[in-house]
């Protein structure tokens, strides 16, 4: 995660779950009386955010705890607020324990195919975060398993909580726009080598780095790598995990995922025909193997629509998802995860040495919208009934195909496009 500190998905968990946990109303759902069972694999950055929120809303009660490393499972043990919560170090046993109804999985991308896998298996809901994995036979292999299983299963996309994605997609099918031939997404983070992007340590801001040696001592290194290459400890591998091919996909998995899927919440056009990306290595020279630019040109043919992702992690510049059409332009406020309004332009020229800085014709306000349960509570409220959440594993194969072949057109350095015959990138 690399984004403006002003409005992001963990400034909203830091900053209000009183707000958050005020009762919402969905398609007639309230918030249940039941609350139900979690446990918690994995208590790291994204994961520690996590359980500071189930650990405090009505619908959920973190009864169990896993991490590899000592003290993220303390500091999870301590934010679930339930001082009777297990602890365990192995997950395995956290499926094993029957008062366990759901899990919610923040490991590195490449622990989560097995862990949801295990857990639809052992008949656990899933709740997993975003990018669902790291190739298309894996996410194969967790729709069959999710399918069989009829595991309620969400991946963690949190912009699909905000209405304003529905009524601008709604805006856009009723024609507002004109054709929309030109969708713009990027992310854009302007670190230091001291302060370098994925650098940090534990959480989003800290770069204060611990004793390797203490670390190692309170950490199962053997667990943690999993099926990726045995190599002895590397705290860079550990903490920085992002930083490497062996865990994850980088800014595609990262970044992309979330902007893509927002075009999907928006316009509901699944998995682009063609792909063409370039990634490269500019400033941040400090043994990582991601590319700190990553540009990706995605074409959907049927609907005549170029979508363009921009990542560059030596910018402030901000790009909101961006839709354009022949008669205006629809933007929004913030990145794909944090897009809560969007203002309409006409066709005209909108920057200062064009001489215009424009209005926008139209706001969407907030405040004047239904209020949707928030990601996490979608999901918890459809363990209770039954129901498909938001981003069900139909929506997460769309997402890690779409994220996927900006990895394949980046090593293959050529444009590839999806065979939806024979689901695989060509």
């Amino acid at each position: 995660m690399l984004e403006s500190p002003s409005l992001t998905r963990r400034s909203l968990l830091a900053a209000g779950v009183a707000s958050l946990v005020a009762p919402a109303v969905l398609r007639g759902a309230e918030p249940t009386a039941d609350p139900v069972r979690v446990g918690h694999i994995g208590t790291g950055t994204r994961g520690w955010d996590l359980i500071k929120y189930t650990g405090n809303i009505p619908e959920a009660k973190v009864v169990a705890v896993c991490d590899v490393y000592g003290p993220h499972l303390q500091r999870g043990i301590e934010a679930c607020n339930n001082p009777e919560a297990k602890r365990y170090t192995k997950y395995q046993d956290l499926l094993a324990d029957p008062d366990v109804e759901a899990v919610i999985i923040a490991a590195p991308d490449h622990w989560h195919e097995q862990m949801v896998i295990d857990a639809a298996n052992a008949g656990k809901a899933v709740y997993c975060e975003k990018g669902l994995t790291m190739s298309v036979d894996s996410a194969k292999h967790m729709r069959e398993v999710i399918r069989k299983q009829n595991t309620v299963f969400q991946l963690g996309h949190q912009g699909r909580q905000h209405p304003a994605t529905a009524t601008a997609g709604d805006l856009m099918r009723g024609g507002r726009l004109g054709p929309i031939t030109l969708v713009k997404t990027g992310r854009f983070f302007n670190g230091t080598l001291e302060r370098a992007p994925w650098r940090w340590y534990g959480n989003y801001t800290w770069w204060d780095r611990p004793d390797p040696n203490e670390v190692i001592k309170q950490l199962d290194w053997e667990a943690w790598l999993g099926s990726t290459p045995k190599i002895d400890f590397n705290e860079r591998h550990f903490w920085h995990w992002r930083c490497y091919w062996a865990y994850g996909t980088g800014q595609a998995g990262d970044l992309l995922s979330h902007e893509m899927d927002h075009v999907q919440c928006v316009l509901g056009w699944g998995i682009p025909d063609t792909c063409a990306c370039t990634g490269q290595l500019t400033y941040y020279k400090d043994d990582r193997e991601i590319p700190d630019n990553w540009l990706a040109a995605y074409t959907f043919e049927k609907q005549n629509c170029t979508v363009t992702f921009e990542g560059c992690m030596n910018s402030n510049r901000q790009q909101a998802p961006e839709y354009i059409g022949k008669s205006g332009r629809l933007t929004f406020n913030g990145i794909g995860q944090d897009a809560v309004t969007y203002g309409i332009w006409d066709d005209k020229p909108a920057y200062p040495f064009q001489g215009n800085v424009l209005e926008p014709v139209e706001r969407f306000d907030p405040a004047k919208a239904p209020q949707w349960p928030t990601h996490m509570q979608d999901f918890l409220r459809c363990v209770r009934t039954g129901e498909r959440p938001k981003c069900n594993i139909d929506e997460a194969f769309i997402e890690v195909v779409t994220l996927l072949m900006s990895v394949e057109s980046y090593k293959q350095k050529r444009e590839v496009r999806w065979d939806a015959a024979a689901e695989r990138i060509v």
